[in-house]
């Protein structure tokens, strides 16, 4: 991570201020295309939904070539609500900080302890703290802003999420790198708009043969 020299230490009220800045105005409908890699199972692509209901609740559906490995899930902050089937959605989501990355909103871990912040009008760099573990956020501007955020447990890194953004404002691309096993998604995103009320079931859990 480029963490900027300089941070200094920060209340968590203006940590979170600037974490709620980061969520788009509204209710959003976003389709993307995936591709996940990693040594031991090659290469996987596909299509994917995201329905994302403010403040913080989505819904996740994902697929391959012709309906193969589809998964869906709801993540309702830092925590999964359901995932079917639970192994492919723990690649999707292997840390909530990371999930949301991709996305591009950042969020502060619950039972943060410590915050540290530097700006300089061309970049926002935040860190959180909670023990040895770490989330680490930079919001850069420029002719292709990007979010970059780096999560690490017991100092050792868990991943690294950078996201890039349109004119527009919401995400064009992202791409999670992980180290153990080494492994890479990358999220292309081709519509993101606001956003029909969703339907009740849209948080049910499929029943099966309906995915």
């Amino acid at each position: 991570m480029p963490i900027p020299v300089g941070m200094a230490p920060a209340a968590l009220g203006d940590a979170a201020r600037w974490v709620e800045s980061t969520r788009p105005p509204d209710n959003r409908e976003i389709r993307f295309r995936w591709k996940f890699q990693n040594d031991r199972e090659g290469s996987l692509a596909g299509r994917g939904r995201i329905r994302l209901a403010l403040p913080d609740s989505v819904r996740l559906d994902a697929a391959g070539p012709l309906g193969l490995h589809s998964s869906a899930a709801v993540v309702v902050g830092d925590t999964a609500l359901w995932g079917e089937p639970e192994q492919d959605v723990q690649k999707l989501v292997p840390n909530y900080q990371l999930f949301w990355a991709m996305l591009g909103i950042a969020r502060l871990p619950r039972g943060t302890e410590a915050a540290r912040h530097f700006a300089d009008g061309t970049l926002a760099a935040w860190q959180f703290s909670l023990g040895q573990d770490t989330v680490e956020y930079i919001r850069e501007n420029g002719t292709v802003p990007r979010l970059i955020a780096e999560v690490r447990q017991n100092g050792q890194r868990l991943g690294r999420v950078e996201t890039k953004f349109g004119p527009d404002g919401f995400p064009t691309s992202s791409r999670l790198m992980v180290p153990r096993p080494a492994s890479k998604l990358e999220l292309t995103f081709y519509q993101n708009v606001k956003a029909r009320p969703f339907a009740p079931d849209t948080w049910t859990r499929p029943a099966p043969g309906d995915r």
